[in-house]
């Protein structure tokens, strides 16, 4: 099964369900800015994007800018700035039961589709 971590305010984040929609790919929907993942699913989402914590901020985000930019923080810290400000998760991100993408494009998406 297919999850997508989703925001649907985000442009990029619509885009990516409409493609896995369009292409009759059965898929799950998180809202995690409703239901923010816990410690260890963003653990389990950084093992499967295979990237370091700080790499899956949003830093031009309002509140990246004004609590954290330019501070120095622990991987474990990051994760729990992450789960206590979801906002700041990139966004989307589609996972499999083997590994994930941050999906801000098509052929990221596609590239995803053709490894399931």
């Amino acid at each position: 099964m297919i999850t997508i971590f989703h925001n649907n305010k985000c442009g990029k984040s619509r885009s990516a369900f409409n493609t896995l929609h369009e292409q009759s790919i059965d898929f799950q929907v998180v809202e995690y800015l409703k239901n923010p993942p816990n410690i260890e699913e963003i653990k389990t989402l950084l093992d499967k994007l295979s990237i370091k914590p700080i790499e899956l901020i949003r830093t031009k985000e309002p509140i990246f800018i004004e609590k954290y930019k330019g501070k120095n923080f622990t991987d474990e810290e990051w994760i729990n700035i992450m789960h206590e400000n979801p906002i700041l998760i990139e966004r989307p991100i589609l996972v499999s039961d083997n590994f994930a993408i941050i999906a801000r494009s098509d052929e990221k998406i596609q590239e995803f589709i053709t490894k399931l």
